[in-house]
């Protein structure tokens, strides 16, 4: 994304004429920003030749996944809508991952017909009725044990998921209790130890620390996993000034850990795939002006965009047409619901912008679209995709008449 002549360009076209196109608020993703990242994960992993299984759960339309398919990634789920859309997609059985604390059994039965890769167990229960299911088809089934490491991943706390009091995993006690109890087992195969730590991880510290409790508890156990689930996690820029995750120096822990552990990685990425190539174009409906505070009402809304409303994230916001005149006065763009919460960023200055202007919301391809809701009875935004010069629907808008 970059400025050609003041007009603010996503690949070689034009913001301006993507919302006299398709209208807005519109969902845009970038071709080539997804295949970069995608290339640039790869290459940063290279030497560890890892199992990358992009997270549904952070996109999951159809023609991304076709995407991510093409670039040989398999897929991590977390419910049986996600694995059939990744079964849709036709990224194959064997390179797919069910992860998720709450799995029924009409999901478990799904899941072991399809003959994919493991399901990573999070409970005694469930491993429980993944033994009922193995008696009953009269095969062994393949799963992974998810460890708590009690691990702090330094991220905002509602995307937190490595420590004692959250609801994932098993800890360290009760994974060894569970590994003791059920690796001898005719219809269970313990294969993986999976972890996952938590969202927009942007320092190695927090892997370091969770690779030395995974270290720890395979010396404990003494039991050779065939692969070690990490989980994804790695944070991306969503302000100019944030910090990044150094793959570098993961990738040289994961090196040091494999040194004593033969196992094969697995990594769950979601944002770091499809975060930053992801814009919401919105149009500017009112701008209400008060004494302390200039109120920009975009006709986006915390049903099209619920991130900033949920944990209170920030995604940068950026004029379609630039211009030099500053205005240095607060300016809080807002949504039209009727709830305090539904507000997108507040900077303490912005360039001059008028009603009907188009600007354009940044870093949406993960849990933006998938998040979204008909709130306030208003349709969801459609999505675009764009490749070079061209723009292809990949989802329409949805219709307010067949919500009504």
């Amino acid at each position: 994304m970059k400025y050609k002549k003041r007009y603010l360009y996503i690949e070689n076209v034009s913001t301006e004429n993507i919302a006299k196109k398709f209208g807005t608020p519109t969902y845009v993703y970038s071709y080539n920003k997804i295949k970069n990242n995608i290339s640039n994960f790869k290459n940063n992993f290279k030497n560890l030749k890892p199992l990358i299984c992009f997270s549904v759960k952070s996109n999951s339309n159809l023609k991304i996944l076709n995407l991510i398919k093409k670039f040989n990634l398999g897929a991590d789920v977390v419910s049986k809508g996600e694995l059939l859309r990744a079964l849709q997609a036709n990224i194959k059985p064997e390179k797919i991952v069910f992860s998720g604390v709450g799995k029924t059994v009409d999901e478990l039965e799904f899941a072991v017909n399809k003959k994919i890769l493991l399901i990573n167990a999070e409970s005694e229960n469930e491993i429980i009725e993944i033994e009922k299911i193995a008696k009953k088809k009269r095969k062994k089934i393949n799963i992974g044990l998810r460890l708590n490491p009690d691990t702090d991943a330094e991220t905002l706390k509602k995307i937190s998921t490595g420590k004692k009091e959250n609801k994932f995993g098993l800890t360290k006690k009760k994974f060894l209790e569970l590994l003791k109890k059920y690796k001898a087992s005719n219809f269970i195969n313990i294969i993986c130890l999976s972890v996952h730590i938590g969202s927009q991880i942007t320092s190695h510290i927090p892997y370091m620390n969770m690779l030395k409790v995974i270290n720890k508890i395979i010396q404990k156990s003494k039991y050779q996993f065939k692969f070690i689930d990490l989980g994804g996690g790695m944070g991306i820029q969503y302000e100019n000034n944030s910090k990044k995750l150094d793959y570098k120096k993961y990738n040289n822990l994961i090196k040091s850990f494999l040194k004593k552990n033969n196992s094969k990685i697995i990594f769950e990425p979601g944002r770091s795939i499809v975060g930053n190539a992801g814009y919401l174009i919105s149009k500017i409906t009112y701008v209400k002006k008060t004494k302390s505070k200039n109120f920009i009402i975009l006709d986006t809304a915390m049903n099209d965009l619920l991130r900033p409303a949920l944990y209170g994230s920030k995604h940068r916001i950026i004029a379609s047409k630039k211009n030099n005149k500053k205005i240095l006065k607060k300016h809080e763009f807002v949504g039209p619901i009727c709830e305090t919460t539904d507000k997108f960023l507040t900077v303490p200055r912005y360039q001059k912008i008028n009603q009907n202007d188009i600007i354009v919301i940044c870093d949406v391809g993960a849990y933006g679209i998938v998040l979204s809701s008909n709130y306030n009875l208003r349709p969801r935004p459609p999505e675009i995709l764009v490749n070079k010069n061209s723009t292809k629907i990949i989802n329409k808008r949805q219709k307010l008449i067949n919500i009504i």
